[in-house]
């Protein structure tokens, strides 16, 4: 054999070895496992009636996600175990038992530690420190970010400077710790999608953010009353489109709500179309997002409160909520 001939040879045998690694990286490629474009989560206050009456307790709320609806991932709620932040025992036995679980800790839903855009600086700064202990109790527990609300006093001018000030301070604590400090469309003026991106952008922060829900879009006066006939009776002052609302927010937006109430005879949310939504969501998804949108069920609150309509159980209006989840996956 000639040295050309062993050259052809060579040659060959390399062509031939580049044809079947390339043919074995596009079969692997065929058969590889599309990631989803977002995980399903669930939202402590989805099963509220149960946390409130003593029927379930936090420390059995992931284990509830996981056996009960397959769901793999939590968000918690502060006030049903805010006399647990600071226990480290606790703590440390409820990031044992996600772990043994295989349920990740997303995030901590934050009320009643204070109003971040108090126009009072020493209300406010007290305002800000309460909350460290559950950005401290986040990082602990493997969540990405706090939910935090804006509240305050005065007009919104005067509000979005007080929260500027407040929420910035506040979100350079979580940016030390590296958790994300985030506000979600919830209470009063922070309805309004404009207003809180407007705070957003003000902040200049990474660790600030938003949590777009789909259901907080209706600004009213404070409630005369904390009851459901308060909270209806309460003067609405603004009504923000839902579908443009989030279209505002997916930008700065590290998780996402999906809030239900009523659903029909086919499964479908009456109070938002998840087939017009969820592609919003999608077509929005900034690269801050943590992969995460979190089922928020109310119903079961709501007939606890005494409203009339016909609301599904918790269990019921958790699952329903799921199946339409599951549904945008596919988008």
């Amino acid at each position: 054999m000639t040295s050309q001939d062993n050259h052809l040879n060579r040659r060959q045998f390399l062509n031939q070895l580049g044809m079947v690694t390339a043919a074995s990286l596009v079969a692997e490629s065929a058969f590889a496992t599309v990631k989803p474009w977002f995980e399903i989560s669930l939202a402590e206050f989805s099963l509220a009636s149960s946390l409130f009456s003593g029927k379930l307790k936090n420390m059995d709320f992931p284990a509830k996600a996981k056996n009960d609806f397959g769901i793999n991932a939590v968000e918690y709620v502060s006030m049903f175990w805010a006399d647990k932040v600071k226990d480290q025992a606790y703590l440390s036995e409820l990031k044992q038992r996600t772990s043994d679980l295989g349920v990740t800790n997303v995030l901590i839903m934050v009320d009643n530690e204070g109003d971040l855009g108090a126009s009072d600086a020493a209300k406010r700064l007290k305002a800000v420190e309460n909350h460290y202990k559950w950005i401290e109790a986040a990082k602990f527990l493997g969540c990405h970010s706090v939910r935090v609300n804006m509240t305050g006093d005065g007009t919104p001018d005067e509000l979005m400077k007080a929260g500027v000030d407040g929420y910035g301070k506040l979100a350079e604590f979580g940016q030390k710790t590296g958790i994300s400090v985030i506000i979600e469309n919830h209470i009063n003026v922070s309805t309004n999608p404009d207003w809180l991106v407007s705070l957003v952008k003000q902040v200049k922060n990474p660790y600030a953010g938003v949590l777009p829900d789909f259901g907080n879009f209706t600004e009213r006066e404070t409630p005369k009353t904390m009851t459901m006939e308060g909270f209806r009776d309460a003067k609405v002052l603004n009504e923000f489109d839902k579908y443009e609302g989030v279209k505002k927010l997916m930008p700065y937006a590290k998780g996402v709500s999906a809030k239900t109430h009523l659903f029909d005879a086919n499964g479908n949310c009456t109070d938002v179309d998840f087939n017009k939504m969820m592609p919003i969501v999608k077509a929005g998804l900034p690269k801050s997002f943590k992969g995460f949108i979190g089922i928020e069920y109310e119903g079961g609150f709501m007939k606890m409160m005494g409203a009339k309509e016909n609301y599904l159980d918790e269990d019921a209006g958790i699952k329903a909520t799921k199946a339409l989840l599951e549904k945008a996956l596919a988008l």
